[in-house]
């Protein structure tokens, strides 16, 4: 990752909308149907044409293909590697027990999603298959983006987060299960190094759950688990330079009260152990906006860069430019280095397929909002402000 010298750049977090026709054979292909391989490789084709261009239209620096090649962020996992079959029983996060009136509304707002708490489980020794798909991803993204972006990155799940939605049925423990998983990923992490991508590990599990997978732990036991579950990071990416890997940290990205999230500043030391370069956190969730104090108490490290997010993803509000302006200076007051901060989006708008928060159109005005606000920022921390 390179760092600006005279503005403040721009990104996202990954994930994008899909069209329906590519949602449909998504879908599909995960329940196990035949798709038409030429409509579903044309699909592709034309999605990732899109979205990147909306990307570049917007005046986004840092591009990705927008997960369009992907069902899930992280359920498209069982379909790359052996070991996977029958269903989870993945825990629901704490406030969706205690409010059925936010289960009722998901389920009426997304009746048809992908697989999301009944994704398959662990039922047998993990191998990766073959690293075809990941390789023809990387190559539709880079034959679509060259000369579009300053830089291209590519996302790939952490082994927290798999190992707490595709549940382990197989191996004799949690650590073990995420040994095996680690292994097996570190050809994915390392295939997007080697095609000269930036490596973004999104990594929801090292906030979210505790609220969902370790939720009847305490703080104590919370933060041993994602001490394990950053070492397993490490150990995937190991021998990848930490200015070619950025870590995407979420409280979940859906829109309800958030009122169980753990504080950022109590993981915040845990997550400065990871082996990247940049942090990507969520500051534009209400539930979370104030927490620029947090990386004043416990302080960013100095070779880190700072990605906030500086618009939210769940609803179809667009961000003034001067609202985004302010919250990418707070960002760079919280660490004392305008040169350090990307601006970017709290998490992902098209996370699974058919479950998108916000309408297209939206998306792409929020992401020209992070442009204009970051050239409004930079006037002001440049001093060429009028």
């Amino acid at each position: 990752m390179k760092m600006s010298r005279d503005r403040i750049l721009t990104t996202h977090v990954g994930s994008l909308p899909r069209n329906d026709t590519l949602s449909d054979l998504l879908i599909r292909r995960e329940a196990g149907e035949e798709v038409d391989q030429k409509q579903f490789e044309a699909e592709m084709d034309k999605a990732v044409r899109h979205v990147v261009e909306k990307q570049a239209s917007a005046g986004i620096d840092i591009g990705n293909d927008g997960e369009q090649q992907r069902v899930g962020f992280q359920t498209y996992v069982p379909q790359r590697m052996s070991g996977f079959g029958g269903i989870s029983k993945r825990r629901r996060g704490r406030e969706f027990e205690e409010f059925p009136e936010l289960v009722a509304n998901l389920m009426r707002r997304f009746p048809h999603t992908s697989k999301q708490q009944n994704a398959p489980e662990c039922q047998g020794e993990l191998r990766y298959l073959d690293i075809s798909a990941i390789e023809s991803e990387i190559r539709r993204f880079k034959t679509i983006a060259t000369g579009k972006f300053s830089e291209l990155f590519m996302t790939a799940p952490s082994p927290g987060i798999i190992s707490s939605t595709m549940l382990n049925a197989f191996y004799s423990s949690h650590e073990a299960y995420l040994d095996a998983i680690t292994r097996e990923m570190k050809n994915e992490y390392h295939a997007i190094h080697k095609a000269g991508l930036i490596l973004q590990i999104d990594a929801p599990d090292l906030a979210m759950d505790r609220t969902m997978f370790h939720r009847d732990k305490s703080d104590a036991e919370f933060f041993k688990a994602i001490e394990l579950q950053i070492a397993s990071i490490n150990k995937g990416i190991e021998g990848i330079p930490r200015d070619g890997v950025r870590l995407h940290v979420c409280y979940g990205n859906w829109e309800g009260p958030h009122i169980h999230d753990i504080a950022l500043e109590k993981i915040l030391p845990i997550l400065y152990q990871a082996n990247v370069g940049a942090l990507s956190i969520e500051f534009s969730n209400p539930r979370h906006a104030h927490e620029y104090s947090a990386l004043k108490k416990v302080p960013f490290p100095k070779d880190m860069i700072l990605i906030p997010g500086v618009v939210e993803t769940t609803s179809n509000f667009v961000e003034h430019p001067q609202v985004v302006a302010r919250r990418i200076e707070e960002a760079v007051s919280a660490i004392g280095d305008r040169e350090r901060v990307i601006a970017s989006t709290d998490c992902g708008f098209g996370t699974f397929t058919n479950r998108e928060w916000v309408i297209e159109p939206a998306v792409w005005l929020k992401l020209k909002s992070i442009r204009e606000g970051a050239d409004i920022a930079s006037g002001r921390l440049w001093g060429r402000a009028a």
